[in-house]
């Protein structure tokens, strides 16, 4: 049996670390950087993956949910920030080599996002305003497309998205990276009173958990648009009995 090949800890080692790592959602059908190096990391502490192209596929999202009931982690095959945490702590399986695998695209070549904006792609920054006014209706038209789409835990893309996901998602075919998880989202942007909101902007509710545990865009006229939980991506009113007392605030985001 070999030795754990140094290369392999050195990659991982800066992949992973405090100052290099990134918590991506990925699911099925993603595709880029942040799958190759998940399907690295996947390969070196033990789980079946036969090469590394950078395509979440089924053996990939096997691999995943693997790893997940390994680790008391909720089976999705989503890779959310609990996973890529369990990820990071994970130790290499001696023996294992990423010459061994065979590299079928260049990474070089990969893209994380499949759009024109992904040239131009930002990451923000929290407390800032970063979209204009004109972005803000644009970004919103683009959202109500997806409009009776299915919730689906985990899930950020046209196929299911949890709230976060859908913000995230919507923001990333813009070019504009968001973090993935609500509470996050929440430090986006400034607090504002409703009556400052500006369509494009978002809005946050206190739900299943204490803080931000739900999120939407505002489109105007005191309504906001949002996945829910049991009818899916749809508008609904602030000032609805159910949403009223769950609203925890509005974060500017519009310049």
């Amino acid at each position: 049996m070999r030795k754990i090949n140094f290369f392999v800890i050195v990659l991982l080692a800066t992949l992973f670390s405090s100052t290099g790592f990134s918590s991506p959602s990925l699911s099925k059908n993603d595709t880029g950087k942040d799958v190759l190096t998940l399907q690295k990391k996947l390969y070196v502490i033990g789980y079946e993956i036969t090469e590394l192209d950078g395509e979440f596929g089924e053996e990939t999202q096997k691999a995943v949910e693997a790893f997940q009931r390994d680790n008391k982690i909720t089976v999705t095959g989503v890779v959310t920030n609990a996973t890529w945490r369990a990820l990071k702590k994970a130790k290499p399986v001696k023996g294992r080599s990423l010459s061994d695998l065979k590299i079928t695209k260049p990474t070089a070549k990969i893209s994380n996002v499949k759009t024109p904006a992904a040239a131009n792609s930002k990451f923000v920054s929290n407390g800032e305003t970063f979209i204009t006014a004109k972005q803000g209706e644009e970004i919103v038209a683009f959202a109500k497309k997806f409009m009776g789409v299915p919730y689906v835990f985990g899930g950020t893309t046209p196929s299911g998205f949890d709230c976060s996901g859908f913000l995230q998602y919507v923001f990333k075919q813009h070019g504009i990276n968001i973090p993935r998880l609500a509470d996050e989202q929440y430090l986006l942007g400034k607090a504002v009173k409703t009556s400052q909101l500006s369509v494009g902007d978002l809005v946050f509710f206190s739900t299943y958990l204490p803080g931000a545990s739900h999120c939407g865009f505002y489109v105007g006229d005191g309504k906001f648009l949002h996945t829910s939980s049991s009818k899916g991506v749809r508008i609904d009113s602030l000032d609805s009995e159910y949403w009223k007392p769950k609203f925890l605030g509005g974060k500017k985001i519009t310049i």
